[in-house]
């Protein structure tokens, strides 16, 4: 039985071919005879209560024309197998308008991985919180009186927002620094929108390290972004280089903490940050670095997240 894979991503035209993790997992289903199909989220409509997709079937090959729509049609959702959520931020209201349309499939009897209600819920910076074993110490706050006195407190503090992807927006302020009032002004917009504050972690010299797990279980190796000279932020949008590592016993045991709540939740394909022996966020919409990893460690990590898909189906 060959499987029918939908893919509600950003256009494919606008990603890049050697890095992309979800093109990854896209090669790997072409390779098992899967049937692969495209769609963005402004594709998805819901009608007489069924979810359906405007679709494009696709193939890809070697070289600058590297891939080729097949067909393009108009099909309800439980005309496919699997559908993968993997929409980049950013987590705006047509994207959470998306999860509530792929609600219906999820209705329907449909697998959509990551499930779109958890990938609702779980605010990357936010969600990392429910494991206050395995984080620094931070705050959640728009007041900046409050803000102010954990900055007081730890003197050298991380100022971010709750919705920022690719190291957008991140301060760091150290002690006495004059900049503080107008951070804080800035990224409150005056006290009306909250944030995160966290301690600065120094392990950050040595990398940010995303790790990614599929059902629970983390890939034995982590890329850690090493922030470029002069900065505070390893994000590779940042300017940060990715170097692969093995993971640590303290890596392993933030994954067991964490593991067993994703699985609850749907969250089949995640990727964890973790700085030093601290996590810091869990990127549940979209996860990258599959490509860098394999690249290291002669890893197939698309390969063994469809392994795990096609036994979820039981095919």
């Amino acid at each position: 039985m060959t499987i029918k894979m939908a893919v509600v991503m950003d256009p494919i035209e606008s990603i890049n071919p050697i890095k992309d993790s979800t093109l990854a997992m896209m090669l790997s289903a072409q390779a098992r005879n899967w049937q692969v199909s495209v769609a963005e989220i402004n594709d998805l409509y819901l009608q007489e209560n069924k979810l359906w997709l405007l679709n494009h079937q696709v193939r890809f090959n070697q070289g600058a024309n590297w891939y080729d729509i097949i067909s393009t049609q108009r099909q309800p959702a439980d005309e496919f197998d699997i559908i993968l959520m993997r929409k980049e931020p950013p987590f705006n209201m047509d994207f959470v308008y998306a999860t509530y349309l792929l609600e219906f499939a999820v209705r329907d009897g449909i697998p959509v991985f990551n499930n779109p209600a958890s990938i609702r819920n779980c605010n990357e910076k936010l969600f990392a919180l429910q494991f206050p074993q395995c984080t620094p110490e931070h705050l959640v706050s728009a007041d900046p009186v409050v803000l102010k006195q954990f900055h007081d407190e730890y003197q050298d503090v991380i100022f971010k927002p709750l919705d920022g992807m690719g190291g957008s927006s991140i301060f760091r302020v150290r002690e006495n620094d004059t900049n503080r009032n107008v951070i804080l002004e800035t990224l409150t917009d005056l006290g009306q929108i909250q944030i995160m504050a966290q301690r600065y972690i120094p392990e950050i010299t040595q990398g940010d390290t995303r790790i990614l797990l599929i059902n629970g279980d983390p890939v034995p190796y982590g890329l850690a972004r090493i922030p470029a000279a002069g900065e505070t932020r390893g994000n590779l949008a940042a300017g940060g280089s990715g170097i692969g590592r093995p993971l640590t016993e303290r890596d392993l045991w933030i994954c067991d903490q964490v593991g067993p709540a994703l699985i609850d939740r749907g969250l089949y394909f995640v990727g964890i940050d973790v700085i030093g022996d601290y996590l810091t966020e869990i990127n549940v919409t979209c996860p990258t670095c599959i490509r860098e990893l394999d690249k290291a460690f002669s890893l197939d990590i698309a390969s063994d997240y469809l392994d795990f898909i096609q036994d979820y189906l039981g095919t």
